[in-house]
């Protein structure tokens, strides 16, 4: 664990907003493995999706007095985007996060709720809308797929490919970071070239 909380931009959403802090009834340790699903869920579908991989990791430290923090970061390159896969990669991490609670026999309402990721659910609405793709929150606009929908195609994924996902949470756990290469290595999904810088 790290003994400073991580740069400021690590703890905010996309608009600039600070990401909600949500109280755990967790272990440390069983919030860090909860949060590596998380992070793994991301970059597992962006990676079977055809989206670059640049590195995932878990960002832990210290807040004094046996209080810790924990957020993580998937860094994805520049692709060729498409939009609904780039959506259900949004939704993905929530999913995973849950699953992993439910597997553990951690899941309560209460920490299914904190896994909530609106900021994740927000950047897929927000990055789709400027490109001409309508996404909402509870309705399915014309031409376009509600939230509820997206999740849907993310869960089937998760499913599909829940033994890569659970591969790379333990990996990202121990080493705290991974790299795409290191993704594609132990899963043997093959990580995109970069068309441009990381995003």
């Amino acid at each position: 664990m790290m003994a400073t909380a991580p740069a400021p931009e690590l703890l905010t959403d996309h608009r600039g907003n600070p990401k909600p802090r949500v109280e755990s009834t967790l272990t440390y340790a069983q919030a860090r493995l909860g949060t590596a699903f998380h992070e793994a869920g991301h970059a597992v579908l962006a990676m079977s999706y055809g989206f670059p991989v640049v590195s995932s990791e878990v960002i832990a430290w210290d807040r004094g007095e046996g209080a810790w923090g924990l957020t993580g970061n998937t860094a994805t390159g520049a692709g060729t985007m498409h939009a609904w896969r780039y959506a259900a990669m949004c939704a993905a991490g929530e999913l995973a996060n849950v699953r992993y609670l439910m597997i553990h026999g951690l899941w309560t309402p209460e920490r299914a709720a904190a896994c909530a990721a609106v900021h994740d659910r927000e950047q897929a609405i927000d990055t789709l809308t400027a490109h001409g793709f309508p996404l909402c929150r509870d309705r399915v606009p014309a031409g376009g797929k509600s939230w509820g929908q997206v999740r849907g195609m993310a869960a089937r994924k998760v499913d599909h490919l829940w033994r890569e996902i659970r591969t790379v949470a333990h990996a990202m756990n121990e080493n705290t970071k991974l790299t795409g290469e290191q993704i594609a290595f132990m899963t043997g999904l093959a990580n995109a070239s970069m068309v441009g810088g990381a995003a």
